[in-house]
């Protein structure tokens, strides 16, 4: 890890934003643009899934940064929304001009190879975010495969695309978060040479995807970012405590499968 990537992965020191307005990009995802002082102070972003830590009281969530505006000054970070759910998507939905957060960050370490001969980009909605930077960052004639799930035709969000680029929106209409995405991904026969992915969002679905990717389907594990963002009845807090020992498991079970 380079100098510039561990720093960025403790924070610096924490600093604050405000709400300058808010923008519904559909009934289940809200953007808001953030303005202030201190972002002015944060170093370019070299990485497309460059994140920052929320403080929200006692606890922290992660959100990634989906924009920063140099010349405007601001910073755009989308939040999922379930309704009366969790701690950051309600307190996002309810924010209005003014009101203020504290951070650190940004975090990140991965971009899209503009060498690479196909972009896999595969995530639900907390990976949209990653998803779509990573769409703005390819060149004009890039070839990209986005795989995104979300609840139903009516969370389907606007997406940067390329000439080359296909959106898949798989619905989960109900099922286990990730099974609907892990299925999709699993029914194409990807070939490694050339191929990048980028596999981000709930853990059970990582955790089924690394087994094709890298021991079905043979990918250099150089070739692929992919990592568990959230784990289905855990909070943020409770599945970072135990991230570690869950894909300790996943590691050992690949191993004894004979994965690559």
């Amino acid at each position: 890890m380079s100098e510039k990537q561990a720093a960025g992965r403790r924070g610096g020191p924490p600093k604050r934003a405000r709400v300058a307005r808010s923008e519904w990009l559909s009934p289940a995802m809200v953007r808001l643009v953030f303005e202030g002082d201190d972002l002015a102070a944060l170093p370019d972003l070299a990485f497309t899934d460059h994140y920052i830590k929320i403080t929200f009281g006692d606890a922290t969530r992660t959100y990634t940064i989906r924009a920063l505006d140099r010349e405007r000054g601001e910073m755009a970070v989308d939040f999922v929304v379930h309704g009366d759910t969790g701690l950051a998507g309600p307190w996002a939905a309810a924010a209005r001009p003014g009101d203020e957060i504290a951070f650190r960050g940004p975090g990140g370490a991965w971009a899209p190879d503009p060498d690479a001969d196909l972009h896999l980009l595969v995530g639900d909605e907390s990976a949209v975010p990653a998803i779509a930077a990573a769409l703005d960052r390819l060149p004009a004639d890039a070839a990209a495969e986005v795989f995104v799930e979300v609840e139903g035709p009516g969370a389907e969000i606007a997406l940067p695309v390329t000439e080359r680029t296909t959106v898949h929106w798989i619905h989960r209409a109900g099922r286990h978060p990730g099974l609907a995405l892990a299925d999709a991904v699993q029914q194409r026969p990807w070939d490694p040479d050339g191929l990048r992915a980028f596999v981000h969002g709930n853990a059970d679905m990582i955790k089924d995807l690394r087994r094709f990717l890298f021991r079905d389907r043979g990918i250099p594990r150089g070739q692929v970012s992919i990592s568990g963002y959230w784990r289905t009845g855990l909070t943020e807090d409770d599945w970072q405590a135990s991230k570690r020992e869950f894909m300790a498991q996943v590691e050992a079970e690949e191993a004894a499968g004979g994965a690559a």
